[in-house]
């Protein structure tokens, strides 16, 4: 008879050696709290799916099966991926959330097999991980002047709300990661010959940057600018206050046209319905702290910025798919403005 192992307490020890820094990434960093995070939300659907579903958790090891039983237990984890996947996407998630589960799993099974010896079967290749393009939402060199100039809008905003704005505008114009901003001292910004710029070191790539700043973003920087050197230039705020504040920011700017949201299950497309009296999604409604980096990088590619450039400053290699995503976009903005001026001279 087969020999099993519970696999949530596996899970467990696979998270806990990953927070000691036992174990660790290929070139032997750390690996990130956001990654152990990620760990840790994965097991409580684990835990949750085995308890609701009756599903039990088990692995053996592979190398001690005859044959019959290798082959029943290739059968097992494939039932398995398949109840899993199904029971996230009855739940509402969609192909990136599920996909990044699976992932992790996958992750877990190298773990047992390279780190603990633990010889899995590789089973987990039987584990597909769906991606989906999610649309991308930034704001137009128009909205974004409208940010950066006009004052009586800004007379609108509570000082919570200008706050959030200032830093809104601050990311959309560098580029910066939300993690990176927020990282921000004086010791960041340089004045060479009456010209400043922020040099960094990115938490997330390790890529260091070398940015030119425009008069209003150092306006904004000496706005915030803290007496202490080592205390963050804008200083703390919550990811979860930061984009429910801008999401009233841009509403008072008037960010409300109607947008259409899509996202998929199992390769399917569906769009999205926000349950509002309106049954409309907004823009201001999708702006979040992302928004910042795909502001930046889209409006330097709209505004003609070679493409090597703006991926120096925004830190992707020249493979990056996600990058290139920025660039189609950016294409597709062109050539509707290009589509506007067509227009003026075809009717005659």
């Amino acid at each position: 008879m087969k020999k099993t192992n519970d696999v949530i307490p596996l899970f467990k020890q696979f998270i806990k050696e990953t927070e000691t820094g036992k174990r660790l990434k290929k070139n032997g960093e750390r690996i990130k709290a956001g990654s152990i995070d990620n760990y840790k939300y994965v097991l409580q659907n684990l835990i949750q799916f085995s308890s609701d579903t009756n599903f039990e958790l088990r692995i053996c090891e592979a190398n001690k099966l005859s044959k019959r039983e290798l082959q029943s237990e290739k059968s097992y984890w494939k039932k398995f991926y398949q109840k899993f996947t199904e029971y996230l996407y009855k739940k509402g998630c969609h192909d990136n959330y599920v996909g990044a589960n699976i992932k992790v799993i996958r992750v877990f099974f190298n773990y047992l097999k390279n780190d603990k010896d633990f010889f899995t079967g590789d089973f987990q290749r039987l584990f597909y991980v769906r991606k989906e393009e999610i649309d991308i939402f930034v704001l137009s060199p128009e909205q974004l002047k409208f940010l950066i100039h006009d004052q009586e809008f800004e007379a609108q905003l509570l000082k919570s709300e200008l706050r959030v704005k200032d830093i809104f505008v601050f990311g959309c114009t560098t580029g910066l990661r939300y993690s990176d901003v927020f990282l921000l001292t004086n010791k960041n910004f340089e004045q060479q010959d009456g010209e400043w710029y922020l040099k960094l070191k990115s938490l997330k790539t390790k890529t260091f940057s070398y940015i030119k700043l425009p008069l209003y973003a150092i306006e904004v920087y000496q706005k915030y600018k803290s007496k202490n050197d080592r205390v963050p230039v804008f200083g703390k705020i919550s990811l979860f206050n930061f984009n429910k504040t801008l999401k009233k920011v841009g509403e008072k700017a008037g960010f409300t046209s109607a947008v259409e949201v899509s996202r998929e299950k199992q390769g399917k497309t569906s769009k999205l319905v926000k349950k509002t009296d309106t049954a409309q999604n907004r823009f201001c409604d999708k702006m979040s702290s992302h928004m910042m980096r795909r502001t930046a990088i889209t409006t330097m590619l709209i505004l003609g910025m070679p493409e090597h450039l703006v991926r120096k400053i925004s830190g992707h290699s020249h493979g990056s798919s996600s990058f290139n995503r920025y660039v189609h976009y950016a294409q597709g903005y062109m050539d509707k403005e290009i589509s506007k001026v067509h227009s003026k001279l075809e009717n005659y």
